[in-house]
């Protein structure tokens, strides 16, 4: 702010208010469609969802233009940019009346949304005008301009009822060029500006700009704003529309009560500026995202009659908000989204004064897209449920997120300035006199961690290890259940009506594995930057998302194809927690009790799949929740089936492991590292071998297990597929829990160079069975693979700890002894994660590979034969690169079977 000191008071005022009511022109053009849209709409006879995407393209013109305005602004100065923006506005909203189509109107709509882009450019340019505690209530006052959606729902519709739609885009056209015109006339250039030019000195680069953006802080903060202000933008849209269909008022009224709501988030900004400078903008936030749920949870609430059986008969109850409740309600959820818009916006100039508009221009983009995104889903929610409120109930599930992300960081951040401290704390305030720290104190961070010191582990290490392992273990078997429930939701799909094609099916059967696997690669680097605790706190909850979807989604036979695709990409949340379990168990054990460790973690999760497909069919025949689950669906045979209670009876134990998880777990400060320090793996050759190999090992059981259900069903359908197919991923679930121990005692290679081998001779007895139409051979070949895929499983992750030990001590030999052993953890937990997430591709594959076999040739043969071809590969690779005289591994377990041999000797 180096040029702030010889600014004038009104010299500041004049820059707020300008930038204000240019701002609040901006935001009128901006939200022009939420009236014009309507009559647009019957003109051209648009569905639901391209209503939807007509209204939401300005948004996102205006979202993803303010980052690049924002650098702009800072390089060129506001007086340049905001006043081309406006200009440029003006000429994009003057075309709407020529447009004649819905792609030209679309292409118009996209020239309207650079009005959105305009907010970073005024908070960039007023922020440089005022020092910092003042800056809140500026920027509340700019903010205040969100009023121009109020602006727009209050007199657009009656010049459209005297002149036609067309006038209304072409007034709003000229008042905002000659905004932008006055703009570049009255208004200074910013102090910083100003003084930049003067003496000569560049803008700041791009990439110092963009810089702050490698922090996870601004992207917390793009979070709050997607609700604050995309939440806004998303009503100011859509509330016209809600209202005449709910209400069945006509479309002034339904202006007028919108405009309440925008009134509301628009003119208390400056109040919440003015509340964060003197209060902070943290307590702010808390005050936004506290009332705002309980605001949105009445809101979400749907009429609903209730019948009580009372004693002297029923008792009829109805719940219902009417109009005049509504918009009350509505003008309170608008009062504190409104402060929260202002306190996000205080944080940035604070945290960040020299990259407000790089900051700031990734916030409002976010925030911006909040306003693209979530019409479309509230209209996508609206068609797979049918109930108008369930728009509010996203955006309550969105606040407790956010409210939930926030208060975590606060007490990460109390955490690190006064750890030992809290501590010492009693877990209540009432247990104050009978608290012993020493005692009861279980610390959520452990920064002394030595499995490998036998007294250490024997003190204490075995029962932190054990404990987070067993808490590990039920969080896992349920993400494998929501990630392989697909399987047999996709079998009676065409039983309940959903008429889609084979290969439609087979795809559905394949996608949770193909996104399961791609997050898999995500997931791997989590734990070491958000702590295993946390994170698997966080990968547990996210199950509810495709559990709920499911139960929803199967009830209504118009759900279309896509909705069913994008759930089956969500169970894929369940395919990516493994990952970050096994990263994560990886840290506790010492070596000697690694393999059996994450062996128990994998080989008990995978009994998931297994319970899955054991239990979801029974649940499916009865009705589990009563009239809370929604009603049956009619088989064709007359038989009653609750499909969608394959999703709901997860919602409660995934409620129960994520308390568990968070309530019991802990994060090990050894094993934290950024992502570049773990990046390292992408450059060690054996990453990618045991990638190839886990393919082999646990894609076949993931594949295997997604495509059995579907493949019995073709080739012998006389066979309820669904009474067998949880053997397999049992059978496969139990080997690997149960064999750990032999990897441990004899050596991952040799026992993985096996297991190919004996896999091969496996589907060599599938193929004869298929070729046979026997299904004893069939059934039994598979038994068999399943088997194998277990031990290999458990073999294949018990070798990557050796490996990297050795491999480590080669490449880093000038490493302390101590730092070795952290660094070879560390590469060996990434690794672990890392070859789990491309091996999930295999499940992927499978399915596919038997929907492509079978439309080539009319069997499943050819796909299995390509896999014999693949284990092959394997067996010889294991057997060159580890097992044989002279390979990596030969020696140490050679060694190790010899030293085990004289032991029991």
């Amino acid at each position: 702010m180096a040029g702030m000191s010889k600014t004038s008071h009104t010299q500041q005022h004049r820059a707020l208010w300008l930038s204000t009511i240019a701002f609040t022109l901006c935001f009128a053009v901006w939200t022009i469609f939420a009236i014009i849209g309507v009559t647009i709409k019957a003109e051209l006879g648009l569905g639901e969802f391209e209503y939807g995407v007509l209204i939401a393209t300005p948004v996102l013109t205006g979202s993803l233009i303010r980052l690049f305005l924002g650098v702009w602004t800072e390089r060129y100065g506001g007086r340049l940019v905001f006043g081309l923006q406006m200009i440029m506005t003006g000429l994009a909203t003057w075309a709407l009346a020529w447009a004649d189509s819905y792609t030209t109107f679309l292409l118009a709509a996209l020239g309207v949304g650079l009005a959105g882009g305009s907010f970073i450019v005024g908070v960039t340019y007023v922020s440089k005008w005022f020092p910092a505690d003042r800056q809140g209530l500026a920027l509340g006052t700019f903010g205040m301009g969100n009023v121009g959606a109020a602006v727009t729902k209050f007199l657009a519709p009656f010049v459209l009822v005297a002149w036609g739609w067309q006038a209304v885009a072409e007034i709003w056209a000229v008042v905002i060029v000659l905004m932008g015109a006055a703009f570049w006339i009255f208004a200074k250039d910013d102090p910083d500006f100003a003084a930049r030019r003067a003496q000569g000195i560049r803008a700041p680069s791009l990439a110092q700009q963009f810089a702050p953006l490698k922090n996870l802080q601004v992207w917390r903060f793009a979070l709050y704003y997607f609700f604050v202000f995309g939440g806004f933008v998303a009503l100011a849209l859509w509330l016209p529309h809600y209202l005449v269909q709910v209400y069945g008022v006509d479309l002034r009224t339904a202006g007028m009560a919108a405009a309440a709501f925008s009134l509301a988030a628009s003119l208390f900004r400056a109040y919440g500026g003015m509340l964060s400078d003197r209060f902070g903008a943290r307590t702010v936030m808390y005050w936004t995202f506290g009332f705002s749920a309980l605001l949105l949870l009445m809101l979400s609430y749907p009429p609903t009659n209730y019948v009580i059986r009372g004693k002297d008969g029923p008792i009829a109850l109805s719940a219902e908000m009417g109009l005049v409740p509504f918009v009350v309600t509505l003008f309170a959820l608008g009062f504190f989204m409104s402060l929260g818009k202002a306190a996000v916006f205080k944080h940035i100039p604070v945290y960040y004064p020299n990259h407000v508009g790089a900051v700031g221009g990734l916030v409002g983009m976010i925030g911006g897209l909040g306003g693209f995104i979530l019409p479309i889903v509230f209209g996508a929610i609206l068609d797979m449920t049918g109930i108008w409120t369930s728009a509010f109930f996203l955006l309550l599930v969105i606040v407790l997120v956010s409210m939930a992300w926030m208060h975590v960081s606060i007490r990460i951040m109390e955490r690190k300035a006064a750890g030992a401290a809290l501590d010492k704390l009693p877990t209540f305030a009432e247990l104050t006199e009978i608290h012993d720290p020493d005692r009861t104190a279980m610390p959520r961070m452990i920064d002394d961690w030595r499995p490998e010191d036998p007294a250490f582990w024997a003190e204490k290490g075995r029962r932190v290890a054990r404990r987070n392992l067993w808490i590990s273990i039920p969080a896992l078997i349920l993400a494998f259940s929501v990630w392989m429930v697909w399987s047999v939701v996709v079998s009676r799909l065409p039983g309940i009506g959903f008429n889609f094609a084979q290969d439609q099916l087979f795809w559905l059967a394949a996608l949770p594995a193909l996104s399961g696997a791609t997050l898999r690669v995500f997931y791997s680097f989590m734990v070491p930057i958000f702590g295993g605790r946390l994170w698997t706190t966080l990968s547990t909850a996210s199950l509810l998302i495709p559990a709920l979807g499911i139960g929803y989604a199967v009830q209504d036979q118009q759900t279309p194809y896509l909705v069913f695709v994008i759930l089956a990409l969500l169970c894929g949340f369940g395919g990516g927690n493994f990952a970050s379990s096994m990263a994560n168990i990886s840290f506790f054990f010492p070596r000697s009790e690694k393999g059996n460790a994450m062996a128990l973690n994998a080989g008990l999760g995978n009994l998931g799949v297994s319970l899955m497909q054991f239990l979801v069919p029974l649940a499916i025949t009865m009705s589990v929740f009563g009239s809370l689950g929604g009603q049956p669906q009619v088989l064709s045979a007359g038989a009653k089936v609750w499909v969608q209670n394959a999703g709901f009876i997860w919602v409660p134990l995934v409620i129960a492991a994520t308390a568990a998880a968070w309530l019991g777990m802990n994060d090990l400060a050894d094993a934290r590292a950024s992502f570049r320090e773990q990046a390292i793996i992408f450059t060690r050759k054996h990453n990618w071998i045991m990638c190839l190999l886990y393919i082999g090992t646990f894609g076949s059981f993931l594949g295997f297990s997604a495509g059995f259900p579907l493949l019995t069903g073709i080739a012998f359908p006389d066979v309820n597929a669904l009474q067998f197919a949880f053997l397999g991923p049992l059978v496969g679930a139990l080997s690997r829990a149960g064999s750990g121990w032999i990897a441990d005692r004899v050596g991952g290679a040799r026992v993985t160079f096996w297991v190919f081998a004996m896999m091969i001779l496996s589907v060599l007895v599938v193929i004869a069975g298929l070729d046979r139409g026997s299904f004893s051979f069939f059934f039994a070949g598979f038994l068999l693979l399943f088997f194998f895929t277990g031990i290999g499983n458990s073999s294949t992750f018990q070798m990557i700890p050796v490996i990297m030990r050795l491999e480590v001590a080669r490449l880093m030999p000038e490493l302390p002894s101590e730092d070795r052993r952290r660094q070879s953890e560390r590469e060996s937990a990434a690794i672990v994660a890392f070859t789990s997430a491309i091996g999930g591709y295999g499940g992927f594959f499978i399915p596919k590979a038997y929907g492509t076999s079978i439309a080539a040739t009319g069997s499943a043969a050819g796909a299995l034969w390509a896999f014999l071809a693949f284990y092959v590969v394997c067996l010889v690779i294991t057997w060159c690169v580890y097992a044989r005289r002279g390979g990596l591994l030969h020696e140490i377990e050679r060694g190790r079977a010899t030293a085990a041999s004289a032991k029991s000797a």
